[in-house]
């Protein structure tokens, strides 16, 4: 047993760990094509898609390189292996500490392969073990996972602990520029990926991406700022003050999970009690919920700034319902969940309160996406 927190398990097993990756590997291949479907409902603008779309690749890249690093977990290549650390209590997923040691390893990826065998060369020594020792080639088995595992490291385009703020331009030349700015991390309180986006107009001198002062302190100032525990709304005040010539407009936050799994997680609440009574079969056991935060601009004031100078600030639009806008600091808030059919019968069939108002997309035959 590995000792960790008491909500954190290390998968130990081979096949639950393998089952595990398998898991995420089809879950995030569903994310795709539900980002589509977003994208279809105008749920999501066309740009957002393409970035949400590469930032859940990102997530199923990480998943196969952590995936390689722990292939052989449960064998003894003659030393004892780590194992995947999980958070099995909150979100399902592995704790933020793997995602570090991940980019760690990721910096020294060059050495560690330019000090090990190729892989045909392992492949061979493997054979020759098995024909002349007739023995199991653990210690083979254990090295070339290893390489196969930086090798994916150095491909790149992970999610990473850290996925710092990028520009993309939308409109406007002169003296009004807007851009659609990005980022991401991996939420070190919840072990949850965060992706941020958000729409800003440029009044500055310089187009912003180009700035060689404004780009690099609104990168800091937002990557500062990139806590699952601030309101949107106090992000957004927070740029809106911090930089005269920048207003922000629009901003949206996604919380991809938690992932619920009777196999592997021990969350309490109403999907909990769907997945054990559903008895789904071996990789149908799962749901992934995710929350989708927006906080839309309203208006624009102005203020005095200095002896004769003004300043535009924006007045932004909170959900007017029940007064929870003052509580969620957003304009709207969402949530959604993805699942095989089979779960989702069991949900609609107990229809536990507070699900009518979930967006529910549905893995159907030959992973067709249906939305209810």
């Amino acid at each position: 047993m590995i000792d960790t927190p008491q909500d954190h398990i290390g998968l130990t097993d081979l096949r639950a760990s393998r089952r595990y990756f398998a898991k995420f590997g089809r879950i995030t291949g569903h994310l795709a094509a539900v980002a589509a479907m977003m994208q279809a409902e105008e749920r999501l603008r066309p740009e957002e898609a393409a970035i949400l779309t590469e930032y859940v690749q990102g997530i199923a890249y990480s998943f196969r390189a952590l995936g390689l690093k722990y292939l052989l977990v449960g064998r003894d290549p003659g030393h004892p292996l780590g194992a995947l650390e999980m958070d099995d209590h909150e979100s399902g997923f592995p704790v933020f500490n793997e995602i570090l040691v991940m980019a760690n390893d990721a910096q020294q990826a060059a050495r560690h392969l330019a000090e090990m065998p190729g892989a045909e060369e392992l492949k061979a020594a493997m054979v020759e073990e098995i024909i002349s020792a007739r023995t199991v080639p653990t210690r083979l088995q254990f090295t070339l996972s290893q390489r196969l595992y930086y090798e994916e490291l150095q491909r790149g385009h992970l999610f990473w602990a850290q996925n710092d703020p990028r520009v993309q331009w939308l409109s406007g030349l002169k003296e009004r520029r807007r851009y659609l700015v990005h980022w991401a991390v991996y939420d070190s309180q919840v072990n949850l990926p965060t992706i941020y986006l958000l729409e800003i107009e440029d009044t500055g001198r310089t187009a912003l991406p180009k700035d060689g002062r404004r780009w690099p302190e609104l990168q800091a100032h937002l990557m500062g700022q990139a806590l699952g525990g601030l309101k949107l709304l106090t992000i957004a005040r927070g740029l809106d003050e911090a930089f005269d010539d920048l207003h922000p407009k629009r901003l949206r936050r996604l919380h991809i999970g938690p992932m619920y799994s009777h196999a592997f997680t021990r969350q309490s609440g109403p999907l909990r009690d769907v997945l054990a009574e559903a008895r789904a079969p071996q990789g149908q056991d799962w749901a992934l919920a995710w929350t989708d935060e927006l906080l839309e601009s309203e208006r624009v004031t102005t203020e005095r700034a200095g002896w004769f100078g003004s300043v535009e600030r924006e007045i932004f639009a909170l959900d007017p319902f029940s007064g929870r806008g003052a509580e969620t600091g957003a304009t709207r808030m969402e949530r959604g969940i993805v699942l095989p059919e089979r779960p989702y019968q069991v949900l609609a069939e107990k229809n536990p309160p507070g699900f009518a108002s979930v967006i529910k997309y549905v893995v159907g035959a030959g992973d067709r996406i249906l939305r209810y």
